[in-house]
């Protein structure tokens, strides 16, 4: 399980996508995140896809590495699936003792879940387009405004870069002290949940351990390197919009434009399963 999680990881290559200012990737992920919840029906959804499969295509991501990444949440997306099914009133279609799934919980637990797995799709494109050091100058470039308030806009990037950045890290160690901790004889992959959980813990420690040295070492490193935040700071590469950072941005308002008339019904669509 630990190697199939890719959320947060990015994924080399030289694709229209990887190549946008992580600006814009930035606010078409803000942007994905607020649309997707005006979103009704099925057909708002349908909009959804068609954008995200054309995103994915021109990112030339394979489809199954973005879903490998569902994996390790799949637990939570049967759990919330199957909670809504229950929780909902309407026309009864199983009778389970004093629990009933109804018609309105069946597609109540559709809908969230296809929300769901839209939103991890479409945010974790972010990361897998975007190298670390891109996103923190794209962050800071775009908090820089706040800054004059007193804001603290690159420590607050820095922070949000070096989070992201060491999931992969984070993995690796885990899957270090896993190996080592099976090559003594534990068992991490038989038993019912409860035992798999149990068996977890003796992770715990040692994957602390583990991160507070990594936190250390970073700290030591940047204060060797006399870093002190983005005062008087310049960069190699300078952030600059080209042609297709100003396309992009025309899709992304011809987007959010879509969504926002779909949902209220000015577009002479149908709706399907009206919440």
């Amino acid at each position: 399980m630990i190697r199939d999680i890719t959320f947060g990881q990015y994924y080399p290559g030289d694709s229209v996508i990887h190549r946008l200012d992580a600006r814009v990737k930035i606010l078409w992920t803000l942007m994905y995140l607020v649309m997707i919840f005006f979103v009704k029906d099925f057909i708002g959804y349908g909009i959804f896809i068609v954008a995200l499969a054309g995103i994915i295509k021109a990112a030339k991501i394979p489809f199954r590495y973005i879903a490998r990444g569902m994996k390790p949440i799949m637990f939570i997306l049967i759990l919330t699936f199957i909670l809504n099914m229950f929780l909902h009133d309407g026309k009864v279609l199983v009778q389970l003792g004093p629990l009933e799934i109804t018609d309105v919980g069946v597609q109540t637990a559709v809908f969230i879940a296809f929300r769901l797995i839209l939103l991890i799709f479409g945010t974790s494109l972010l990361t897998y387009t975007t190298k670390p050091m891109q996103l923190t100058d794209g962050l800071e470039k775009l908090m820089s405004p706040l800054a004059k308030l007193g804001f603290p806009a690159n420590e607050v990037a820095m922070m949000i870069s070096i989070a992201l950045r060491f999931i992969p890290t984070l993995l690796d160690e885990t899957d270090k002290i896993m190996k080592a901790q099976q090559a003594r004889g534990a068992d991490f992959e038989t038993g019912n949940v409860i035992k798999r959980i149990t068996s977890m813990i003796p992770l715990i420690i040692p994957l602390f351990v583990s991160s507070f040295r990594i936190a250390q070492d970073l700290a030591m490193a940047m204060e060797a390197r006399c870093y002190r935040g983005g005062t008087g700071r310049t960069r190699l590469h300078p952030m600059k919009y080209k042609k297709a950072d100003y396309v992009a941005y025309t899709f992304i308002v011809v987007f959010a434009a879509v969504i926002v008339v779909q949902s209220r019904g000015i577009l002479p669509l149908p709706m399907l399963w009206p919440r």
